[in-house]
């Protein structure tokens, strides 16, 4: 009986907690279908009496929010790439290459995450400056093609697949780098999964460096666009919300196409140092 009462307990608090989280998103949805009045109508309604889609129509016609969907597409796709490729390489030479120096080099490698973004924004923008990448992709993709958190984590889980399978295929002749592909790579399709959604939900959401690097309008990333929505007279809500609702999409999507390797990821990856 105490068992039951328990897992009933358990169960409310989860669900309590799930409605916060999705409380928000549910709010924002239902407002992107409302008009301007009722939005501003006291007292509230949470769900809208007439629906409408103006203001999604009203997001693609007042600015080229299209264009913006993929630019941030993009730079997503190709970060993620780009972190998952870096990742797969130095995880690997971390955690089963020995060379001198090599713990050394890992943990001053791991220091870098105690640094603030802000504190390494200045430099990666002059640098970019200094080689005339602003306002292009590869200005916006390459200071975030290698992460330390994605090395740390994939390293932790190279870490706990066997050493006989390593041994076995050193046996059959296989070098260091079709180790990594075709022992190590298949076996940690979870880890790369968590990173790759991490990577993208990261770079989708991005707002800072953009804003630093980007100026010319047909270059701007949906987190930019929908600065877009302010004008003199105030946040034009509906389609701002709207907006929003569009850009949070793709990284829904994206979770849910991947959510059982995410959660096998988090889950299976070992802390083994």
């Amino acid at each position: 009986m105490n068992r039951r009462r328990f897992k009933t307990i358990k169960y409310v608090i989860l669900i309590a907690g799930a409605l916060v989280m999705i409380f928000p998103f549910f709010w924002s949805l239902m407002t992107s279908f409302k008009d301007l009045r009722e939005i501003l109508q006291n007292p509230f309604s949470l769900i809208p009496r007439q629906f409408t889609i103006k203001n999604y129509l009203s997001v693609f016609r007042k600015v080229p929010f299209a264009r913006y969907l993929l630019n941030s597409a993009v730079v997503a796709s190709v970060t993620t790439l780009l972190q998952l490729g870096t990742a797969s390489l130095a995880a690997f030479a971390f955690a089963r290459m020995r060379f001198k120096g090599r713990d050394l080099l890992f943990y001053t490698f791991l220091a870098t995450m105690m640094v603030p973004q802000q504190v390494v924004m200045i430099p990666q923008y002059l640098v970019v400056m200094s080689l005339n990448l602003e306002n292009s992709y590869t200005g916006l993709i390459i200071p975030h093609a290698a992460t330390a958190i994605s090395i740390f984590f994939l390293r932790q889980f190279f870490l706990t697949i066997p050493q006989d399978l390593e041994d076995a295929a050193t046996i059959d002749g296989c070098g260091a780098l079709r180790i990594l592909m075709n022992v190590f790579l298949p076996l940690t399709r979870p880890a790369m999964a968590t990173i790759a959604i991490f990577s993208f939900m990261w770079s989708w959401n991005n707002y800072f460096w953009p804003l630093l690097v980007i100026s010319e309008p047909e270059m701007r990333t949906v987190q930019l666009g929908l600065a877009m929505f302010k004008s003199e007279g105030g946040i034009q809500w509906g389609e701002f919300m709207a907006a929003t609702v569009v850009a949070t999409l793709p990284i829904m999507i994206a979770y849910f196409i991947a959510q059982k390797q995410f959660v096998k990821g988090i889950t299976l990856t070992g802390l083994k140092g």
